[in-house]
């Protein structure tokens, strides 16, 4: 039966993909594009996001196959700029949502991981005595003063962060290109958040947000990664802003070794840096059940489907069979 032992760990996979015009759907062993040009072959076990845009649709078997792969489908608006929804993560375990509950309902062990999380993107500063409200202006500080030194070093006009999502091109190149930046960065957070079970909605420096942990998470590598991205192009050219940055997110992604660093880094700002970030044995039987190949032996006992009004669609089960392999039990979400 199939465990999450053997998919590749999410520090192996690759950052994203972004799909946009075209079908989604499994063929043979993997996944395949199909757009009017071209039919593109996808390594649906590499992943760890992919990302829908307009005019794309996706086949039940597509979906089932990036679920069984832990790999995090998101649907959003063009460009990769809006999350519409997304799927489940790739684990049945509750535990790192539990100590992550803890820590951001005790005040006190919320602001350690507030101050633990500014310490590891702005080392060298002394934040024992400070307030949550002291650390965001100082973080706040910081981030405009990255800001006006890269727009200083690219040529870039910049008058401040300031867009709105239903009006996007109105929008300066900078402020797109941040947009644009920032969603690739925070869909590959999401990905590992709810990859190895923590909740995206439990922030600790956001709040009020069903992404607020992936803010979190998000604003650790910004100014490292992203930010400077979205300066240099949009000081470069004014056409293709939106593309240009997902590439070279992709590539920045994988120079910088990100999705490498995302879960011990969560490990690390929630004080929990000793975490294997695998399951324990009693913790793999939800994901085995749901996972359960029909081609597989051991399969599940389960009680044979209702017959009569109402009752699903037969699919030419003998009424005598009392069991079947089933991929597709309910469990508890």
């Amino acid at each position: 039966m199939r465990t999450l032992h053997e998919l590749p760990p999410f520090r192996d996979r690759w950052s994203y993909l972004y799909l946009e015009h075209g079908e989604l759907d499994q063929q043979a062993a993997g996944l395949v594009f199909h757009n009017a040009t071209s039919l593109t072959p996808l390594p649906i076990n590499q992943m760890s996001l992919l990302m829908l845009g307009p005019g794309t649709s996706v086949t039940h078997a597509a979906v089932k196959a990036l679920a069984g792969n832990n790999c995090l489908l998101a649907w959003v608006g063009e460009q990769g700029v809006r999350l519409y929804a997304h799927s489940t993560g790739g684990t049945f375990s509750a535990r790192r949502l539990l100590a992550q509950a803890r820590l951001v309902s005790d005040p006190d062990q919320r602001l350690a991981v507030a101050k633990r999380m500014y310490s590891k993107r702005f080392p060298g500063e002394n934040l024992d005595s400070k307030t949550m409200e002291q650390i965001r202006g100082m973080e706040g500080a910081r981030v405009r003063t990255v800001y006006a030194q890269l727009a200083a070093k690219h040529g870039a006009t910049w008058a401040g962060r300031n867009y709105d999502q239903d009006h996007w091109t109105a929008a300066d190149p900078v402020n797109r290109a941040l947009s644009c930046a920032n969603a690739c960065l925070y869909g590959v957070c999401h990905a590992g958040i709810v990859s190895a079970g923590y909740s995206a909605g439990l922030g600790f420096i956001h709040t009020g947000k069903l992404l607020s942990f992936v803010y979190d998470i998000a604003d650790l590598y910004k100014t490292e990664v992203t930010v400077p991205i979205a300066f240099r192009i949009a000081a470069a050219t004014a056409e293709g802003i939106e593309r240009k940055v997902r590439l070279e997110c992709r590539q920045a992604f994988h120079d910088t070794r990100l999705v490498e660093r995302i879960l011990p880094d969560i490990a690390e700002v929630l004080g929990h840096a000793g975490d294997d970030l695998g399951e324990g044995v009693g913790e793999l039987e939800g994901r085995a059940v749901s996972m359960a190949d029909p081609a597989d032996a051991g399969g599940v006992l389960r009680e044979p489907e209702p017959t009569g009004p109402g009752s699903a669609v037969d699919e030419g089960v003998p009424e005598d069979q009392d069991w079947e392999r089933d991929s597709d039990l309910d469990e508890p979400q």
